[in-house]
């Protein structure tokens, strides 16, 4: 068994000569061990055994908890499932296997783009229960601005009317409505795209906004809503009296709307609610001035179902240029 140092005399000799025998006549050995000592160096060291991590046993149970729990559960929550599995490490070293296959979920989860919406843009709807109470809810996108109501049931009739009342509260009507695919509202899918239902569709243009429709089984496309939903839950419908009515809601929420729901700071768009809402009272003030131009000029016969933008005037999309 040659040393290191024999070795490397072989090989360098073998560079310089070209020839077993002569390099093997100089190091003082046969061809055949200069012959070995070649072939060894040309086929490189052996590979490396890949040494197996004690956390392996547990990766498919982390994967698979992970995914169902949409990566908010913890490594806490997990190492008993883990150590069930036949995990013997330690708990130092498995939150480092759950950091990372949570990071790697996330990244193949899906890619969100950011929105910028526009003042009096978007107005996004949805529905939620709570006990005998449903609760109709409404954010204009950019300046959060909430509209809470609550009914007895969810049908057509009922979603027209509050979204009807929702415009009188707000001074306007926004250029597109967004909603889930809520059946009130929708007569049918066809190739995954909603067809709204006629009335749904004769009340959008007797307004003058575009309906639209979420993706399926896609509640994070309008999350801003979904907040509120969960807000009038728990700080208006939870805090009545098990048999309150209808009205006693709808007063409660019509008392609530002013302080926003709990909501004070915009964290995602760094926005005071303040001043936000003060920006809304600009523009509702201004289409007050805006409905008073029309009238005085004869425009339109504004009455209470037939105001500016039964001539296609959008007075949000024209009026938001001054806010931004």
């Amino acid at each position: 068994m040659k040393s290191p140092r024999d070795r490397m005399d072989i090989l360098a000799a073998y560079r310089d000569l070209g020839s077993y025998r002569a390099a093997a006549d100089l190091c003082g050995t046969t061809h055949k061990t200069v012959r070995r000592v070649i072939e060894r160096q040309q086929q490189g060291p052996p590979p490396r055994a890949q040494r197996r991590h004690n956390t392996t046993v547990a990766v498919d149970v982390v994967r698979e908890k992970i995914a169902a729990t949409d990566g908010r559960i913890s490594a806490k929550r997990l190492l008993p499932l883990a150590r069930t599995a036949g995990y013997a490490g330690s708990a130092r070293n498995f939150r480092r296997l759950v950091r990372a296959e949570r990071d790697a979920w996330r990244r193949r989860r899906r890619v969100y783009r950011p929105w910028l919406p526009t003042p009096g843009e978007h107005l996004v709807i949805d529905w939620g229960q709570e006990g005998p109470l449903h609760i109709f809810s409404a954010v204009l996108v950019w300046s959060r601005v909430r509209f809470v109501r609550c009914a007895l049931d969810e049908r057509s009739a009922t979603t027209l009317r509050l979204l009807a009342e929702c415009f009188e509260a707000i001074g306007g009507v926004p250029a597109v409505v967004l909603a889930d695919r809520m059946g009130c509202l929708r007569a049918g899918v066809v190739a995954n795209v909603v067809v709204p239902h006629p009335e749904y569709v004769r009340f959008a243009a007797h307004f003058g906004f575009r309906p639209d429709f979420c993706e399926a089984h896609d509640p994070e496309s309008k999350g801003v809503v979904e907040n509120l939903v969960g807000y009038a839950k728990s700080d208006l419908v939870v805090p009545l009296a098990p048999d309150a009515s209808v009205a006693e809601a709808n007063a409660a929420a019509t008392s609530m709307e002013p302080v926003n729901f709990n909501v004070s700071i915009s964290w995602p768009t760094a926005r005071a609610m303040f001043g936000t809402l003060f920006a809304s009272a600009l523009v509702v003030t201004l289409l007050a001035i805006t409905y008073a131009t029309v009238l005085t000029s004869g425009l339109d016969s504004l009455d209470p179902h037939h105001r500016c933008w039964r001539r296609g005037l959008s007075p949000f999309s024209e009026l938001g240029a001054l806010l931004t």
